[in-house]
């Protein structure tokens, strides 16, 4: 995480051009003179934090050679060693000559590769302390029968309790607790393009329109998966499997939902529309139907569905779609698997009953554990060229270093816990991560 700081840290130092108030080395004047600027002081202090990391980097690599530790934890850890000087020089030209584009971007994809090879010597030693390379369960998961009705909540008789039950069952076939994350995507999509396009009518119909497209989807969802559901315990109460709500009503629901929904985006702009048209039928068809109950890689391949609302916001505003919705989207579509991944585990035997091949199901939880890392690294560096990109400043930096470390932490407890409640504490704490990271955008978008 200290590499990552530096890296974002680099980006904001170039996009705000600190660096050219530090323009000598190692220090901002002749000789060692200290900076007398704020922004020279930012360059400045950036390097001083990349001796520290520098150190660090040392050391846990000095450790790693003089204990048992695989051969492949060693060759990460020697190229990060070794990139790191190179990194600096790199720096150092970059900060006295001002560079180039090319020389920019070498430096950055030299940060990446560093930061890329110190989360491959983690991943790879927590696997060799914690993993079980015996736990690979055998063949596919086969569905279980369903649970006894008996087991699944009753309808209510009383006609007041069951009208009560009844208005919260479609509430619940809407999914509601994925509304405020996808249509903060939206939100964050809309404050990165900015310009005349973003009003309140087009934020407003927008928003609503995301927001009944993802009840569209959820009741797709509902219906088509409410066989499965009755197989499974965390799903067994849901409104159409306990019957709360015919499947006609269901389905008129759905279709009411889509169209209110599409007649929303379609005041923006036609492309918005199109765009939430595609993102109901991914979700509730190719995901539903395709995907989920077929392939191992459905959690990474139904990312897309989380990402279309980038692609969403950016077209109300602008019409089109551009690199930083694209690039919003794509980290999106990094950060899905790492925070599913984790919901896998949770209820990794509940999957089996419904028969589906999730990562655990199928390879086991310790390279379930594995790819969750690799996917958080994903992640950041997906939001690192998002910074790279798109103007974003100090309040992201601090959010996306801060609140990635937490998520960091609790996917290394995951580790070594190994066990329900860690599982959904990383879960968690993917969720605060990605929601506090957009909120900062929509932040720095909207206000700063």
């Amino acid at each position: 995480m200290g590499v990552y700081l530096l890296l974002v840290v680099g980006v904001a130092t170039a996009l705000t051009d600190a660096a050219a108030a530090c323009p000598a080395w190692p220090a901002c004047g002749s000789g060692w003179a200290v900076p007398t600027t704020g922004d020279g002081w930012l360059a400045f202090g950036h390097r001083l934090v990349a001796v520290t990391v520098g150190v660090a980097v040392l050391t846990v690599s000095v450790l790693a050679w003089r204990i048992d530790t695989r051969r492949r934890v060693k060759l990460a850890l020697g190229v990060a060693l070794g990139l790191y000087p190179a990194q600096a020089g790199l720096g150092a030209v970059v900060a006295t000559t001002g560079g180039t584009e090319t020389t920019s971007a070498i430096h950055l994809l030299a940060g990446m590769t560093i930061f890329g090879s110190l989360l491959a010597a983690l991943t790879w030693r927590l696997e060799a302390e914690t993993g079980d390379p015996d736990d690979v369960p055998a063949g596919e998961p086969e569905p279980s029968e369903p649970l006894d009705p008996g087991e699944r909540p009753p309808v209510p008789s009383d006609p007041v309790a069951k009208a009560k039950a009844t208005l919260f069952a479609y509430f619940r076939l809407m999914k509601p607790r994925l509304m405020w994350l996808l249509c903060l995507v939206a939100a964050a999509a809309m404050a990165l393009a900015g310009g005349s396009g973003l009003t309140p009518r087009t934020v407003a119909a927008t928003l609503a329109g995301g927001a009944l497209a993802i009840g569209a989807s959820g009741t797709f969802n509902h219906i088509l998966e409410r066989d499965i559901d009755r197989r499974m315990a965390r799903t067994s109460d849901r409104p159409l499997a306990t019957d709360l709500v015919p499947l006609r009503n269901a389905v008129a629901f759905g279709l009411l939902l889509t169209g209110l929904s599409v007649g929303l985006f379609w005041t923006v702009n036609l492309l918005t529309a199109v765009l939430g048209v595609v993102a109901i039928l991914f979700y509730s068809v190719i995901y539903t139907l395709v995907l989920k109950p077929n392939t191992v890689q459905n959690t990474v391949l139904g990312g897309a569905a989380g990402a279309l609302p980038a692609l969403i916001g950016w077209a109300a505003v602008t019409g089109s779609i551009g690199a930083g919705g694209l690039l919003l989207a794509g980290f999106i579509f990094c950060w899905t698997p790492a925070h599913f991944y984790s919901l896998a585990l949770a209820y990794k035997d509940d999957y089996e009953r419904g028969g589906f091949p999730m990562m655990p199901v199928v390879y086991g939880e310790t390279a379930t554990r594995r790819h969750i890392l690799w996917y958080f690294g994903a992640t950041l560096l997906a939001g690192a060229v998002l910074a790279a990109v798109a103007p974003l400043g100090w309040l992201y930096v601090v959010t996306a270093v801060g609140l990635g470390s937490v998520f960091l932490w609790f996917v290394i407890r995951l580790h070594y816990e190994q066990s329900e409640a860690a599982a959904f504490r990383s879960f968690h704490a993917s969720n605060a991560y990605l929601g506090t990271v957009l909120l900062a955008i929509v932040v720095e978008g909207l206000v700063l």
